[in-house]
């Protein structure tokens, strides 16, 4: 606590003396709190726990940055924030705090999702609580799984396949017809259910994809070093030697899951 209360000193000074500081606005500072938010994530997923601990330094700096704008306007400060967090967590949670049995983890998230609905400021429909900003991957899981927490899911996970293959045939259908919009339409279908497949069996699907970009990062790099020590600029190798090199990659770099 008292980490945290010097973190604030410094950000009231920081506010009154510096000129970046002092101009900041809740829409001036919402890029880079994204940015910060993306960088949290990349130090998570790298497990590197010394860039968690800095990144999730920056990402507070900003929580407390608009408690100040907050307090700064006479709404809130940051003492309501943790009130309203802690008395939120309270509340979803009657299964420690109340009288209500929750003894797994899928029963834990549906009475979430069911005391959110009773909220009086909370959602008014059961997918309003999705934020429209949201990267399209993680919106089409989040959606999927709000679903799912009142019924609308697969009785059987292994069901989830048919509707994969269902939207895959629809969409080699309409690129054999070569229409590109119905095309578009289709494929998005496929992805969402290729999402949704990926829910049902509990992986994360933006986890996945990330681990695969930057597996693909690491072994097209390390053709186009070979492609210099070789002398030999990668336009001009064809298919079949570029193709040798990504098998070296996955030999060498040892990622060839």
């Amino acid at each position: 606590m008292a980490a945290f209360g010097r973190m604030l000193d410094v950000l009231d000074e920081l506010r009154v003396k510096c000129p970046w500081d002092r101009k900041q606005t809740n829409e001036s500072l919402r890029p880079n709190t994204i940015e910060e938010t993306y960088e949290l994530c990349d130090a998570l997923l790298k497990g590197d726990d010394h860039e968690v601990m800095k990144e999730l330094g920056d990402v507070l700096l900003h929580v407390a940055f608009y408690a100040k704008i907050g307090e700064e306007k006479g709404k809130f400060d940051v003492a309501d924030v943790c009130t309203f967090l802690t008395d939120k967590l309270i509340y979803r949670h009657p299964h420690i705090y109340g009288t209500q049995k929750a003894d797994t983890e899928e029963q834990v998230l549906d009475n979430w999702e069911q005391l959110k609905q009773r909220e009086k400021d909370g959602n008014k429909t059961v997918l309003s609580g999705v934020p429209t900003a949201l990267p399209s991957l993680i919106k089409a899981y989040r959606i999927q799984d709000k679903a799912s927490h009142v019924g609308f899911d697969w009785e059987k996970r292994e069901d989830v396949w048919a509707k994969v293959r269902e939207e895959l045939d629809e969409l080699e259908a309409e690129l054999a017809r070569d229409d590109k919009q119905a095309s578009e339409q289709e494929l998005g279908d496929f992805l969402f259910s290729v999402i949704n497949a990926a829910r049902v069996y509990k992986l994360n699907p933006d986890n996945a994809l990330e681990m695969t970009n930057q597996k693909f990062t690491r072994r097209f790099n390390y053709i186009e070093q070979r492609s210099r020590e070789l002398q030999k600029p990668m336009t001009e190798m064809t298919l079949e030697e570029m193709d040798a090199l990504w098998d070296e990659a996955k030999k060498n770099l040892k990622d060839n899951h």
